[in-house]
């Protein structure tokens, strides 16, 4: 039934889309056109479903999953032109059918120049989703933030950390952008660097062929780490909870491999000058349907509020639910689950949007509440649609 309903959508985006053409054009060989490349489309996408799901939306099924998105969200623009165009049409005919007292409904015909104004708006979020999955996931950012905080311990003034999130690094499939991307964290020449969390999509596996890669972060304090909901494997079938276990355990190892220092609900404590800069880094907690691993109190253990601490949380609502109101002061919390969507419209100082900040209040940069702060991380990778449009892959970098 649910594949039922699917289907059925789209084939009413289909046909009402294909009014838009037939209104521009009378020339039947750009029909011809126009349904190969839908149902070539459509097609390829269902037969990549049908394959090995283990995998998960990766590759070519996840070329294929990107291509009928750019579709459907044509179609959308199209149906929507016309459906207001269709109302206004069964209005004039009501109106001509009373005032003249016809003895039957005469529909106008459609403009053209609506049908064009249609199809002219709804390329833009076509040629936007193909653009960014050639160009847009690989286009890295790099945000520079200060912040200012008043019980900042003097011998930490100018420090400066990187903070990158989000790898998902079984969908990455062009060595050489990656390494681009990590000679950009290198780059900036951060004290210290952290990672918040979604090292993969599902499988430890996906790790392999990237770690020589990731291991080349550095910073002379260090590469501290946290788990991702993603990172605990659950979006895939297991033979057993042992599988699941022993997976898990397998990137907790490989990050220990590639040098990085995994945090799982536990802190460390940089020393300048007798002077002390606490990490805490606690496994993922999301509100909702998300893991809840995270033990913030277990974490800082006999911290103080007057302690100056910087918390590892890989899902933002981690802060909006608990840090941001907790009685030990958490002064930055480093996020990121977002993604921004890797869908939006971004003009600093003008426009911030995107559809997930109808999901989440705190979805993409830094944000201040009664002196605390949190960053959420756009993300470095990708995940199911294989690109970015508006919402580029970041790599922050705050003093």
């Amino acid at each position: 039934m649910r594949w039922f309903i699917v289907l059925s959508i789209l084939l009413v985006l289909e046909v009402y889309a294909f009014c838009a053409v037939k209104s521009v054009t009378q020339n039947r060989w750009i029909y011809l056109l126009y349904f190969i490349v839908s149902l070539f489309i459509l097609l390829n996408f269902f037969l990549r479903l049908l394959g090995p799901q283990d995998s998960g939306m990766v590759g070519a099924k996840a070329y294929a999953f990107g291509m009928v998105l750019a579709l459907v969200l044509a179609q959308v623009v199209l149906v929507f032109f016309l459906f207001v165009e269709d109302i206004l049409r069964v209005g004039v005919a009501l109106f001509t059918k009373e005032t003249y007292a016809s003895k039957s409904i005469q529909l106008p015909s459609r403009r053209k120049f609506v049908a064009q104004l249609a199809l002219g708006i709804a390329a833009i979020p076509f040629s936007s989703l193909l653009f960014g999955m050639i160009k847009g996931k690989y286009n890295y950012k790099v945000l520079q933030y200060e912040l200012e905080f008043e019980d900042l311990p003097e011998a930490f003034d100018g420090y400066q950390i990187t903070q990158i999130s989000d790898l998902h690094c079984g969908s990455f499939d062009n060595r050489d952008k990656v390494a681009h991307g990590i000679d950009l964290i290198n780059a900036q020449k951060s004290d210290l660097i952290f990672f918040t969390g979604d090292l993969v999509n599902n499988s430890a596996e996906e790790l392999q062929d990237w770690k020589t890669l990731f291991a080349s972060i550095q910073a002379p304090d260090g590469v501290l780490s946290v788990l991702g909901n993603h990172d605990y494997g659950q979006y895939r079938h297991w033979d057993s909870a042992q599988a699941q276990q022993e997976n898990l355990d397998q990137l907790k190892k490989t990050q220990k491999d590639m040098g990085w220092d995994l945090l799982l609900n536990e802190r460390r404590s940089l020393e300048r000058d007798g002077q002390y800069l606490h990490i805490i880094g606690v496994e993922n907690w999301g509100s909702g349907h998300f893991p809840k691993y995270g033990d913030i109190d277990k974490a800082t253990g006999d911290l103080r509020p007057t302690d100056f601490k910087i918390v590892l949380s890989h899902d933002p609502s981690h802060w909006k639910e608990i840090l941001q109101q907790h009685k030990k002061n958490f002064q930055l919390t480093l996020s990121g689950h977002t993604h921004g969507m890797q869908f939006g419209i971004e003009i600093p100082g003008v426009v911030k949007w995107s559809p997930i900040k109808y999901r989440y209040k705190y979805w993409a940069g830094v944000y201040e509440v009664d002196g605390r702060y949190l960053n959420v991380n756009r993300g470095f990778g990708y995940l199911a649609y294989p690109g970015r449009v508006g919402i580029w892959p970041e790599i922050t970098v705050i003093k």
